[in-house]
């Protein structure tokens, strides 16, 4: 993560946080678009409004620091089903599914790992590769990681998707 992305992160988290939500990842495009992937704090599905009222908010606290040089377009979107893997908690948290991995220098012998996700014991990314051997992955060592995209793990959204509508407010 850049400098300018920690400052961005530093600056939109307490926001964010404050409203209910997650910070997943902050990307910024080349072509100046500045992505914000945020979840429900409480587990619940992301909506479109949420995107848009989190949207202003950000936005507002933005246009007061102008962290960013020039223009640019502000997107607030959820992390998807496939979503990215950017904090410690997420190797915990999907851990029994598939993902990929992604590494800037080579870690026993690869820069590319593809397996189901075992866990994170200490600073370890823990993987079952599909020759059955088990890789760890240091965790400062991920430049890119995300889920891949399963009939198990679309069943588990669906299924996430449906306790969140059958519950009553």
């Amino acid at each position: 993560m850049t400098d300018l992305l920690r400052r961005i992160e530093d600056i939109v988290a307490p926001t964010i946080v404050g409203m209910g939500f997650e910070l997943v990842r902050v990307a910024l495009s080349k072509g100046g678009t500045l992505q914000l992937m945020i979840e429900p704090a409480d587990g619940r599905p992301l909506d479109v409004e949420d995107c848009a009222t989190v949207s202003r908010a950000v936005s507002a606290v933005l246009d007061v620091e102008d962290p960013i040089p020039g223009n640019y377009t502000l997107e607030v979107s959820s992390p998807g089903i496939d979503r990215p893997l950017t904090r410690p908690k997420d190797y915990v948290r999907w851990a029994g599914h598939i993902a990929r991995l992604e590494t800037a220098l080579p870690v026993e012998g690869r820069r590319r790992f593809k397996g189901t996700l075992v866990g994170l014991e200490g600073d370890l990314v823990r993987l079952r590769l599909d020759d059955g051997k088990e890789a760890a992955v240091p965790l400062d060592a991920i430049t890119r990681a995300k889920l891949e995209l399963t009939d198990r793990l679309i069943e588990e959204h669906r299924l996430a998707a449906e306790g969140a509508a059958g519950q009553t407010h």
